[in-house]
């Protein structure tokens, strides 16, 4: 019989999970981390784990949206500091900056060799529609923080911004030499259109 976690050792144990999910995704990659890793590294019984997660995947899902979306409050939390409403140069320069955070974390990792798309097609359709949606939430409310802006292309916008994010899985055919200025060169083009006022 399992023994019964008191809250403060199932918010350890949730938050060590996360931790060595993250660290275990930047060494191996989604299809070689294991349940049986995470445990160890935890010092866990693996059926304490799935008091916790159904499954690897979720507990993975959980991790990529959670840092997912500490980028995004990043994004709102920077535009909200600033004193006026940001021009094209500002706001370019704000999503470059949290785009580099992103090729510097675990996440280009897991982009390699077709694992993102293969741990993507894995997770129930409802999880994989809650990521976009989130997304889409988050554009959302960061046009609602630009004076004049409509909500109305969130969806577009997000999109065209997940698009440029794909192109960290292209840095070594873009030219590792000149990729920061060419991710710099597509974020202006999608933020010139982000300010236009229709």
């Amino acid at each position: 019989m399992p023994k019964t976690l008191s809250e403060g050792e199932r918010a350890y144990i949730a938050e060590r999970l996360k931790t060595e999910a993250k660290a275990c995704l930047a060494t191996y990659g989604i299809r070689k981390t294991t349940i049986d890793e995470l445990v160890k590294r935890v010092g866990i019984p693996k059926g304490t784990f799935y008091l916790f997660y159904e499954s690897k995947e979720r507990l993975l899902f959980d991790v990529i949206l959670e840092f997912n979306d500490e980028i995004q409050s990043q994004l709102l939390r920077e535009i909200a500091k600033l004193h006026t409403s940001p021009n094209v140069d500002t706001l370019s320069d704000i999503i470059v900056r949290l785009y580099r955070k992103l090729d510097e974390s675990f996440i280009p990792r897991v982009m390699q060799n077709g694992e993102l798309e293969y741990f993507m097609r894995s997770l129930p359709p409802e999880l994989s529609q809650m990521h976009a949606a989130h997304d889409q939430s988050a554009v959302e409310q960061l046009l609602c923080m630009l004076p004049g802006m409509q909500t109305k292309r969130a969806e577009v916008f997000s999109a065209a911004l997940r698009s440029i994010f794909l192109s960290i899985l292209y840095k070594d055919e873009i030219g590792p030499d000149i990729f920061d200025d060419t991710l710099r060169v597509l974020i202006r083009g999608v933020v010139i259109q982000l300010l236009e006022h229709e």
